[in-house]
C-alpha cells in the first residue's frame, strides 16, 4: 500500500471515528436522563403568569407546571433551571438545560440553531372584561370604552376588527393601560395573555375574565440540535396531554382560556 493510500485510509478512519462520536453524542440527553432518572428543564422566573417566583420563594406558573408535568410523565425527577429572555437558548446550547420550556415562540432564525416540539400553550394578546359583561363578538364591542396600550401589538389587531362603536383608550404603557381598567376608567381591557394574567391574579376583585382573542402566537418547548429521541419522546407526551384535556386545564389556569388547537 503506497504511502498515499495509508493517508486517505488513516483519515477516512478519523472521520468516522469522528462521526460517529459526535452521533453518539448528539443523542446523548435521552440515554443521560434515563440513566441519571433526572432532567434539568430551563423556565422563567421573572414572567408572570407563565413563570415566577411565589411568596414561598419557589418557581411556579404554566411554564413550570409543563415542566414537572413532562418529569412526572417520564417518571424521572427534575431540576428547575432559571433563565432570562437572553440565556434560555445558550443554556440549551451549553447543556445547561436538557429542555426550555420558557414562552418560546418558533421562528426561522431559532430553528437554525435549536430544534422545536409541537406547541404546549397559547401566547396570544385578547380582550378581557367582567364576567358580568356580556361580550361574544367584536361587534359587541360597540358603545363600550376598552383600554390599550398605544403602539402594541393588541392596538393594532383592535384597531383592524374593532367596530366603528368601540371607544378606544390609548395610554403610553402597561401600567397605565392596566390602572385605568382595575380603577374602572374602561369597561374592557386589550392586552397580552401575560400582562393579563398579573392583573387577574392581582385584583379578584375584578372578577375579569377572557373574553376574544386578538392575535395568537403559541409557545413551543426548545430541544437541543440533534436531541431526536427526546424530542419525540417529549411530543408524546405533549400529545397524551392534549388528549386528556391536561393542556387546556393549565392554560385556563394561568390564561383564563383553555389552550384549545395548537399547532404540531
Amino acid at each position: 500500500m503506497t504511502l498515499t493510500k495509508r493517508a486517505l485510509l488513516a483519515a477516512a478512519s478519523a472521520g468516522a471515528l469522528v462521526c460517529a462520536s459526535s452521533a453518539a453524542l448528539a443523542q446523548s440527553a435521552m440515554d443521560n436522563i434515563q440513566k441519571t432518572k433526572l432532567i434539568k428543564i430551563a423556565v422563567p422566573t421573572d414572567f408572570p403568569p407563565y413563570g415566577f417566583v411565589g411568596i414561598d420563594l419557589k418557581p411556579q406558573g404554566l411554564d413550570v407546571d409543563m415542566a414537572n408535568y413532562i418529569a412526572a410523565k417520564m417518571g424521572v425527577k427534575i431540576e428547575l433551571v432559571p433563565v432570562t429572555s437572553a440565556n434560555r437558548i445558550p443554556y440549551l446550547q451549553t447543556k445547561k438545560a436538557d429542555l426550555v420550556i420558557s414562552t418560546l415562540g418558533k421562528n426561522a432564525e431559532r430553528e437554525k440553531v435549536i430544534d422545536f416540539t409541537a406547541a404546549y400553550s397559547p401566547f396570544f394578546q385578547a380582550i378581557y372584561g367582567a364576567k358580568t359583561l356580556s361580550v361574544k363578538s367584536m361587534a359587541d364591542l360597540a358603545g363600550k370604552t376598552v383600554a390599550v396600550t398605544r403602539g402594541a401589538i393588541e392596538d393594532q389587531e383592535l384597531t383592524k376588527v374593532a367596530p366603528a362603536g368601540a371607544d378606544l383608550k390609548r395610554f403610553e404603557d402597561n401600567n397605565a393601560t392596566v390602572s385605568a381598567f382595575v380603577s374602572g376608567q374602561t369597561q374592557l381591557l386589550a392586552t397580552g395573555a401575560s400582562v393579563a394574567g398579573v392583573m387577574m391574579q392581582r385584583n379578584p376583585q375584578l372578577n375579569a375574565e377572557y373574553k376574544l382573542l386578538l392575535k395568537d402566537s403559541p409557545n413551543f418547548i426548545g430541544v437541543a440540535k440533534g436531541e431526536d429521541a427526546l424530542r419525540t419522546r417529549v411530543n408524546a407526551i405533549i400529545a397524551e396531554g392534549k388528549k386528556a384535556g391536561d393542556i387546556d386545564k393549565m392554560a385556563q389556569k394561568w390564561l383564563g382560556r383553555p389552550a384549545g388547537q395548537l399547532p404540531d
